[in-house]
């Protein structure tokens, strides 16, 4: 059913859809639909390619829906700022709906070389933008069995675990449109 309700909400966001991103349908390789404002009407995330062989990064792209126009409206563009491919199998970015109405955005390596890695960013909906609330790594090396890590951290708090315990830093709010991957992974020792 939510398959089907995000099919009959792209096709009709297209129209709007491609002159406010200003890219077609077929470059459209992620996406997921929830109340991300809570308003009681399903809104929409999708990750698209940039459309051209410019190596260039996806775009994230999320509409909230405005039903007293009976429209879906550009509420975050974020061209070129998510990793992946889709010609390389476990490459692909995800995005995956949470029931209390924030969204999932995963990149990931499962194939390539022997450091495997994926991470997933918990995005939600406060203060009328999307911000960071989470951050979740995980990586192993295909020929070393103790060269992984992993963390799961709760950015608003700054409270989470890694592999080798608990991990603790400022609790920062931070707008997904300014949002670095060091500040979670120094915060759980992933650089060090």
């Amino acid at each position: 059913m939510k398959s089907l309700i995000a099919a009959l909400m792209l096709s009709a966001a297209l129209p709007a859809f491609s002159s406010a991103a200003d890219f077609p349908a077929d470059r459209i390789i992620a996406m997921a639909s929830g109340d991300w404002n809570k308003d009681g009407t399903p809104d929409l995330a999708l990750v698209a390619t940039p459309g051209d062989d410019s190596g260039d990064d996806n775009g994230l792209y999320v509409y909230v829906a405005k039903p007293e126009e009976n429209r879906l409206t550009l509420a975050l563009s974020l061209p070129n700022t998510i990793w992946g491919n889709m010609t390389m199998y476990g490459q692909e970015p995800e995005l995956t709906p949470l029931a209390n109405g924030s969204f999932t955005l995963t990149t990931k390596n499962d194939s390539i070389g022997r450091d495997r890695w994926r991470q997933s960013l918990t995005i939600a909906y406060r203060n009328f933008d999307f911000i960071v609330a989470g951050y979740t790594y995980s990586s192993y090396d295909t020929l070393n069995p103790d060269g992984g890590s992993e963390c799961d951290l709760n950015v608003l708090t700054g409270k989470g675990k890694a592999g080798h315990g608990a991990v603790a830093g400022q609790a920062q709010f931070v707008l997904l449109k300014d949002w670095k991957d060091e500040i979670a992974r120094n915060i759980c020792g992933l650089d060090n």
